[in-house]
Order: structure tokens, then C-alpha cells, then sequence
């Protein structure tokens, strides 16, 4: 028997075929006989001869029936009186019993993009998110057997596989670098949509080859705003680069003045003088915008 349960699931086992050319052959060589012998038995007028034409001429046919071809990447699946009998995936043609229902499953590689859908990551923030996905059929007894229609079986999945992916991780962290984000962390999030996908395609006999994330935004009701908040978090963090390093070159000017070198006398400032010179120098380094010189001719006081 080639059925093969496994925990009531009909798991994929080679059918009883053979290769059709034979078969072919013989049918012909069937078909010219019992021509042959209605013609004699109506120029003899034997009815032995016409009625044992008549048989061949339905033997003939009812072996033609068992003919099937089968194309690269393709494959059978064979049934009898609503009994799984094996799938045949050897190409070209082929003859099995003629009893056997023929559901022929494409073994091709499959890809198919999901629609965008609309959904609150994991902080609750509305994204748009969409999917392509890459697949094959692996198991053709699962895929007629252990689904309705597992074409529309994958697309449904895939896209309720990409809507929890998006309610499991947040879009952006901002400033959090340790959290996992959809935007930042790409390969990872298309090995979690890989696995999660696989494991809901088991029951469909189809093997999931790639995942990967093709459409990704904040919703249009948020998408200003969350720009704008990008955008000031990179002010933000290119402010303080600027001041930290306005600072350690203030630092290493005073520090010149008042060591001086070989060539040049050290120049001695009081703690006035240095607050004052460290703001201007400041002021220079880190604005955005020229600054105008303002000679001071006079005092500290004046």
C-alpha cells in the first residue's frame, strides 16, 4: 500500500506508473489489430472475427485513458475511488491504471507580492507594510489533501504571517539602540517573516524560500509627524556632536595660549578672560549661522 499516514495527514509517496511510450505503442499495434479483424470478419463474414474487434477497440481505448504527461517541475497526484495512490513526478509521458484520477501540481518556484496592509506596530504607531514572498511546492499529497487550496491557502497566511510581524516590533526606536526595529533591522526581520511563514506552510506541503519586506511607512495620518520628529532627533544628535567637539577645541586653546611653545610666549588669562574667550570660541564653533567679530578695544568692563 503506498499511503503513509502520519498523525491522520496524508504525507507524499511515489505512485505505481510506468513510462508511457511501451504502453503507446502497444495500444497501436491493439488498435490495428482489431481493425484488422473487423474488416476480415466483414469480408469473411465471421462474427468471431467482428465481435473480437469490437473488444479490442474497447480494450484499446479504455488503455488510453491511463496515458498522462507530465512536464519538468511537475507533478501527479494519483487517486482511486477517492484513495490516495502516490504522486508520480517523473517527466514525460506516462501510464497508469486507468481508474486513477490525474491532479497534475505545479513543482515551479512561486512569488507573489501581499497587499499593503495597514497596522499598529508594537507601540502603537499605524504603519503601511507589504511582503514578496517566494515559494515552491515540496509535498503535493499536503497540498491537495491537507488543504482547501493552497495557492490561496499561502497568500492568506503570508499576509496574516506580515500583519503579526509588524504588531511584534516597533517601526523606530529613535534613540534606543538595543531594541530590534522594522526599519533597522532588515535581515533579521525577514528571518523572523521566514520562520513564522514556514511554520504555517507545513500543513500545505510547501517549502518557503524567501521573505522579504518591500513596502514600509508610517500610515499618511502620522507620516508628517513622525517625519518631523526624525528629523529633529538628527538636529538633535548633529548639535551635540558639534558642541562636543567645539568643546575639546576650547579646550586646547586655552590650554595653547597659556603653555605657548618654542617659538612663542605662554599668555597668561585670569578666570574672567577665559570664560570670555571660551564663549566667544564657542559661540563661533558652534553656530550655525557667520558671526561677525566684535573688537574690543577697551576693558573687560567697557
Amino acid at each position: 500500500m503506498t499511503v503513509r499516514e502520519t498523525n491522520l495527514q496524508i504525507v507524499e509517496a511515489p505512485a505505481r506508473s510506468r513510462g508511457g511510450i511501451p504502453w503507446l505503442l502497444a495500444d497501436i499495434v491493439m488498435l490495428l489489430g482489431a481493425i484488422a479483424a473487423i474488416v476480415f470478419g466483414a469480408i469473411n463474414t465471421s462474427v468471431w472475427l467482428i465481435v473480437s474487434g469490437v473488444v479490442l477497440v474497447l480494450v484499446a481505448v479504455f488503455v488510453a485513458i491511463g496515458f498522462y504527461m507530465i512536464q519538468p517541475n511537475q507533478s501527479a497526484v494519483l487517486t482511486l475511488f477517492g484513495v490516495y495512490r502516490g504522486s508520480d513526478a517523473k517527466p514525460g509521458l506516462r501510464w497508469a491504471n486507468p481508474l486513477y484520477i490525474k491532479k497534475k501540481v505545479s513543482l515551479r518556484v512561486r512569488n507573489f507580492t501581499t497587499q499593503t496592509s495597514k497596522v499598529n506596530d508594537a507601540r502603537g504607531n499605524p504603519i503601511e507594510i507589504a511582503a514578496v514572498v517566494v515559494w515552491r511546492v515540496t509535498d503535493t499529497a499536503r497540498a491537495v489533501f491537507g488543504v482547501d487550496n493552497f495557492t490561496n491557502y499561502v497568500q492568506i497566511q503570508s499576509e496574516s504571517a506580515v500583519r503579526q510581524l509588524a504588531r511584534s516590533y516597533p517601526y523606530d526606536a529613535f534613540d534606543e539602540t538595543d531594541v530590534t526595529t522594522l526599519i533597522g533591522a532588515t535581515s533579521e526581520i525577514n528571518e523572523d517573516l521566514l520562520v513564522e511563514l514556514q511554520d504555517r506552510a507545513d500543513d500545505a506541503g510547501v517549502e518557503i524560500m524567501e521573505t522579504r519586506i518591500t513596502d514600509l511607512a508610517y500610515a499618511p495620518e502620522i507620516a508628517e509627524s513622525m517625519l518631523r520628529r526624525q528629523q529633529a532627533a538628527a538636529i538633535v544628535a548633529a548639535r551635540k556632536k558639534i558642541v562636543e567637539g567645539a568643546v575639546l577645541m576650547v579646550r586646547d586653546a586655552v590650554a595653547g595660549l597659556e603653555e605657548g611653545d618654542a617659538d612663542h610666549d605662554s599668555i597668561a588669562l585670569d578666570d574672567d578672560r577665559k570664560a570670555t574667550f571660551a564663549a566667544n570660541l564657542m559661540t563661533v564653533i558652534a553656530s550655525d549661522q557667520p558671526t561677525n567679530p566684535v573688537v574690543n578695544v577697551g576693558t573687560l568692563s567697557r
